[in-house]
């Protein structure tokens, strides 16, 4: 049913249970597992906010987001590739939303899996990641309730 299954992760507790929950497809499916961590460096992300700007930041602090965002993925991706899954990280320096949708499309997927974490309230009309992956997604779409 699917071949390749995305799912996003920033550490946190509500996107280890979309972990889980595309962990558990990949294995009823034999599907490839991509894991995609979005590391914007807070500059850029700041960028959108005027009053802020976009105060650069110093090369080494964004290598070391980089690296510390690749660390943890490959360690869960070798904890689950020690489980028989074929998995495979994918850090961008984009915003999550746009990273999990862009990496979807690159790869091929027939899943992408979020967790609900941003739908309800005030963030759900100012912008959520799962907002935008259910706007902009190439492919299905499958919201895990997470909070």
């Amino acid at each position: 049913m699917f071949a390749r299954i995305v799912v996003g992760t920033d550490g946190s507790v509500t996107a280890a249970e979309a972990v889980r929950v595309a962990v558990e497809l990949a294995r009823m499916t034999s599907a490839e597992l991509h894991l995609v961590r979005a590391c914007q460096p807070p500059a850029l992300a700041m960028a959108a906010v005027p009053e802020v700007g976009a105060a650069a930041l110093p090369s080494d602090v964004i290598d070391a987001l980089r690296h510390d965002a690749e660390a943890n993925l490959a360690q869960l991706a070798e904890e689950l590739g020690a489980g028989g899954l074929d998995v495979h990280t994918h850090v961008t320096p984009e915003a999550p939303g746009p990273a999990l949708c862009h990496t979807a499309a690159v790869v091929g997927a027939d899943l992408l899996v979020v967790g609900n974490r941003g739908m309800q309230g005030a963030r759900r009309l100012l912008g959520s990641v799962p907002n935008h992956v259910t706007h902009h997604a190439p492919c299905a779409v499958l919201v895990v309730r997470t909070a």
